[in-house]
């Protein structure tokens, strides 16, 4: 913890030259001249000045406040880290008071996407592969199998840094980033050695000191209290312990809406939408699916061999005929589960609507609540069985899974009487050109390119949370990360609060070390950044 920590700000004080953290100055310049390597980045003389030349990790005036514009703007879930906006100076260009935690989550999924479109490409891949190990430790299963495998990646991303980096900058801290796969094989993952949960209990602690002569006695004085009320809360009922928050994000608690629900008449277009998607989803309803489709072949031999216009015909004309078949087995005396004779006559026309809702541990917000709020909690994806066609001639269409994206733009609870089945309504972004992959493996997506409007609906229970950061390079798009589901902010519980932790790398693969150094051209095998702006030493 302590290692990436260090890491991180050696890291980042480099390529931005924060004073205080960086590696880079004039006495590890003239480390140059003695060590006689590198003859273009020792110091200059300039007249009677003296400059040490822009080197190849050092950003510009420019990047740097792109560098530093992308994490005073960035949003990110409820519970996922601190108000980035609260460490940013854009005046001063510095960042300030980085607590272990925010290195944590830069280093494995903010900075590879911060950095994007600055510094030569060949060492921004250098450093997207040291946050991609960092990540792949931090994991909370591990697969002994792969940790081979790891620590090679490791040694060529250390050799890589050390083709573009001062020597100055492999420090003790960098070295022992080598042994730590050596420690994983010996006690286990990361995660149960770390010291978080230490951490954050130290804050409780520091809570309980009232005078600053004695500190001791304020804390045992109040831990003894608070564990002798704890224990008497055991034997009342219906009581919480003095001084512990109600846990907002408990695993266990029923799924629920967030704030107050508003009763609202819903177009019936969308309404029917919504219903169509619960029946198209519903485990019960599979066996009249494959019923109607079977009459549709029936009825129409020659159409139906046009895949693309059975499925329409059905989804045109399924949600009537079920009512009725429905009807007339109940009528017949057949037995229908409950579930089934709700689900199969319809919602309400009207909906509840929420601005939040909560499942399976995970808050989701609408739009337009992030909008007037520092967190973005409206981002989804969701995988889907989808129809690929060639063209609208084409008779033989393929199905696969297909991650989609999109954004909760309402939040409805469907009634169904007996039955409340909670929906999002999203704005989907459209697959064919609004999603791509690059060529180091983010997925970036144009939130302006909006598709799938007849299908906008999706079950909560299925929503994966992910938010999205404005890409430097490209402000059209915006990279995805995902959002661990396991992340439970503001637990009381240090094995739950340690899930918050387990982040995913926003690159779902890198290419190989072959593939980026045959790419590059001549002029990037410097060490000087032609670019960039020299330093002057005063």
């Amino acid at each position: 913890m302590h290692i990436e920590k260090n890491v991180c700000e050696s890291l980042i004080g480099t390529i931005l030259g924060i004073p205080g953290k960086s590696k880079d100055g004039l006495s590890a310049r003239e480390d140059l001249e003695v060590m006689g390597i590198r003859d273009e980045l020792q110091p200059q003389k300039e007249g009677e000045k003296t400059y040490l030349p822009a080197a190849c990790y050092n950003m510009s005036r420019a990047e740097k406040k792109k560098f530093y514009t992308t994490l005073f703007e960035l949003k990110v879930p409820e519970g996922y880290s601190s108000n980035f906006r609260n460490r940013v100076s854009m005046d001063e260009l510095k960042l300030n008071g980085l607590k272990s935690h925010d290195c944590h989550t830069l280093i494995q999924q903010l900075l590879p996407n911060a950095i994007r479109g600055m510094l030569p490409k060949k060492v921004r891949y250098a450093i997207t592969k040291l946050c991609l190990f960092f990540n792949a430790l931090c994991n909370k299963v591990l697969d002994v199998n792969t940790l081979d495998g790891i620590q090679e990646e490791l040694v060529t991303t250390l050799c890589l840094l050390e083709m573009y980096f001062l020597p100055s900058f492999f420090d003790v801290m960098v070295h022992l980033t080598v042994h730590l796969i050596h420690e994983v094989k010996l006690c286990g993952p990361v995660w149960f050695r770390w010291m978080y949960p230490f951490e954050r209990y130290m804050k409780v602690l520091k809570s309980y000191v009232r005078k600053g002569n004695n500190v001791e006695g304020c804390i045992a004085e109040c831990y003894i209290a608070e564990e002798a009320l704890e224990y008497c809360a055991e034997y009342l009922k219906d009581v919480s312990a003095v001084g512990v928050p109600r846990n907002m994000n408990n695993l266990s608690s029923d799924d629920h809406g967030i704030g107050a629900g508003n009763v609202k008449l819903v177009d019936l277009k969308l309404l029917n939408q919504a219903h169509q998607y619960v029946l198209e989803n519903t485990n019960e309803v599979e066996e009249y699916k494959e019923e109607h489709m079977e009459i549709l072949k029936a009825t129409n031999p020659i159409k139906s061999k046009q895949q693309v216009w059975l499925q329409d015909e059905h989804n045109r004309t399924f949600t009537d005929w079920l009512r009725k078949r429905i009807a007339l087995e109940i009528d017949e005396g057949s037995n229908i589960s409950s579930n089934m004779r709700w689900i199969s006559h319809g919602p309400q026309h009207q909906v509840i609507k929420y601005q939040g809702y909560m499942i399976n541990g995970v808050r989701f917000h609408t739009k337009r609540h992030d909008d007037e709020h520092c967190y973005q909690n409206s981002g989804v994806s969701v995988v889907a069985n989808t129809m690929l066609v060639s063209s609208a001639k084409d008779k033989n269409p393929i199905i696969v899974d297909m991650w989609y994206y999109g954004v909760i733009e309402e939040i409805w609870l469907l009634d169904y009487n007996a039955l409340k089945i909670p929906v999002f309504k999203c704005d989907w972004v459209k697959n064919d050109r609004g999603v791509k992959v690059d060529d180091l493996g983010f997925t970036l997506v144009d939130l302006q390119r909006k598709g799938h409007k007849n299908d906008p609906f999706i079950f909560a229970s299925q929503a994966n949370q992910v938010f999205y950061i404005e890409d430097p390079e490209n402000p059209k798009w915006s990279c995805v990360i995902e959002n661990s589901h396991e992340k439970v902010g503001n637990s009381s519980n240090d094995d739950s609060s340690d899930k918050a932790m387990n982040l995913h790398f926003p690159a779902k693969s890198i290419p190989l070390v072959e593939t980026i150094v045959n790419t590059l051209h001549d002029d990037e095998s410097s060490y000087v950044r032609l670019d960039g702006e020299p330093m002057y030493i005063d």
